[in-house]
């Protein structure tokens, strides 16, 4: 696999969030978000860890650019910090905030870098959550404020903009599951949280495009493709369940106005919908978009079991706490997840069934391994190495197809706090010595520098 296998314009990037890699988190006036809190809460993550420190990357972003300039990667994806642009969730925006995202995308320019921010990568201001967070129809607003700022403050060196990463970990994660920030175990009610979510992503939209008409703008989604283990109605009816809730739940209002009937069912949640979902919403949410982005890592294969017992932790998919998830036999990474190549085609087609026409990213797509340092300081990830060589591959073959697949981004250009697992996963191409805060290439990012200058990569073994 080479660079020149894949059209001269398709666009190859890395990204990485805010909270995962910034620390300062009480620096220059960025106020606490969500994940500070959740992460001081006693068994929330699983080494005990926060994001206070995380990679430093508030102090050592110059060097981070250089990174990212010496692989030789068209874009960067990063996301902008709610916390650090208004601290309490609204008001005029906080100028240090604003010139340090400043500083970085100006540095990406001058790396001749294209800067890919996202404006809403989880770490929602924790006085907005105070006041009832995604679940209270008023964070739609408050983010279209925020939009409204950051384009006004930025919107003259960035021209690509994401709304949402993953609206579906921010509400069934955070709010029915409570395996991330907030914590909230509120069952079905976190559809709620989704639609504010999405009503979000409509008023930001109309706020960055009142601000700058010349801005790309595009949302978001994790999607999963969905099959059955078996040939059992019940199994066919358990992926419907959970292709629904993963998938058709945000691309149907997206990409056609309409919430997916059979999943507000499936939660409980057609009344509450009926009356709170209006038509107004809908049109906003379905206002056309520049682009897609898919952040893809595995396949769900699914199968009908029986209801969970008395006390069994909250589940994020409410209303189908019956359905289990089943191992196929597929090589994993260190998150369990089964790696399938092939279903990011799978992903790409069943979004261009909806909208044919928009252009499509991979906005994330990547692996976490044990890494270990060599004698020698060196990281040798082969494994790593070759799941991003099979996903180009996949992305070749959805381009050959003709699905409208204009770029990929990896994740991660570095080590990072990951979320409810802390410092114990690291999904880097880059290594992050967390006590010295030294940046290593692992054997992967070698491997990605000589495909992107269309190179013969150095090979794996």
């Amino acid at each position: 696999m080479r660079r020149s296998d894949l059209p001269d314009d398709f666009v190859i990037g890395t990204a990485t969030a805010s909270y995962q890699i910034e620390g300062a988190t009480h620096e220059d006036g960025r106020g606490e978000s969500i994940w500070d809190t959740f992460a001081r809460v006693p068994g929330a993550i699983a080494d005990g860890s926060t994001g206070d420190v995380a990679d430093d990357h508030y102090h050592r972003s110059a060097e981070d650019v250089a990174l990212i300039g010496d692989l030789g990667f068209d874009a960067y994806r990063f996301s902008i910090a709610w916390p650090r642009i208004q601290p309490n969730g609204s008001g005029s925006p906080n100028r240090a905030g604003v010139d340090f995202y400043r500083r970085l995308a100006e540095s990406l320019l001058q790396r001749g870098v294209t800067p890919w921010a996202t404006l809403y990568h989880w770490d929602l201001p924790q006085a907005l959550e105070d006041r009832g967070g995604w679940m209270h129809r008023d964070t739609a607003f408050r983010f279209a404020d925020y939009a409204a700022h950051v384009a006004d403050q930025l919107g003259d060196l960035v021209s690509d903009w994401i709304t949402l990463n993953e609206p579906w970990c921010s509400s069934f994660l955070g709010y029915a599951s409570g395996d991330h920030a907030p914590g909230s175990r509120v069952g079905s009610r976190a559809a709620h949280a989704a639609h504010h979510l999405l009503l979000g992503h409509g008023h930001a939209l109309e706020a960055l495009r009142a601000t700058d008409s010349a801005a790309r703008v595009g949302t978001t989604l994790n999607l999963s493709p969905v099959q059955p283990a078996g040939d059992s109605e019940g199994d066919a009816d358990a992926a419907r369940r959970i292709d629904g809730l993963s998938n058709r739940l945000f691309l149907d209002p997206v990409l056609r106005g309409a919430y997916p009937a059979d999943v507000l069912d499936d939660l409980g949640e057609t009344a509450w919908f009926a009356e709170n979902a209006t038509d107004d919403d809908l049109k906003r949410i379905s206002a056309p978009i520049d682009f897609l982005g898919i952040n893809y890592y595995s396949r769900h294969t699914v199968a009908s079991g029986s209801a969970p017992a008395a006390g069994a932790p909250a589940s994020a998919y409410p209303g189908s706490e019956h359905v289990r998830f089943v191992k196929t036999g597929a090589p994993v990474t260190q998150m369990g997840w089964e790696i399938h190549p092939d279903g990011m085609v799978d992903v790409l087609r069943q979004a261009n069934a909806l909208a044919p026409d928009l252009p499509l990213y991979i906005t994330e797509n990547g692996a976490a391994y044990p890494d270990r340092v060599d004698a020698d300081g060196g990281i040798d990830d082969p494994q790593r190495a070759e799941y991003l060589e099979a996903h180009l591959e996949a992305a070749r073959d959805a381009v050959a197809e003709g699905l409208p697949l204009r770029g990929y981004f990896i994740w991660s250009l570095m080590d990072n706090w990951e979320w409810a697992w802390g410092y114990s996963r690291r999904f880097g191409i880059v290594h992050v010595d967390y006590e010295t805060q030294k940046r290593t290439p692992k054997r992967s990012a070698r491997w990605v520098a000589d495909f992107l200058r269309d190179a013969v990569p150095a090979g794996r073994a």
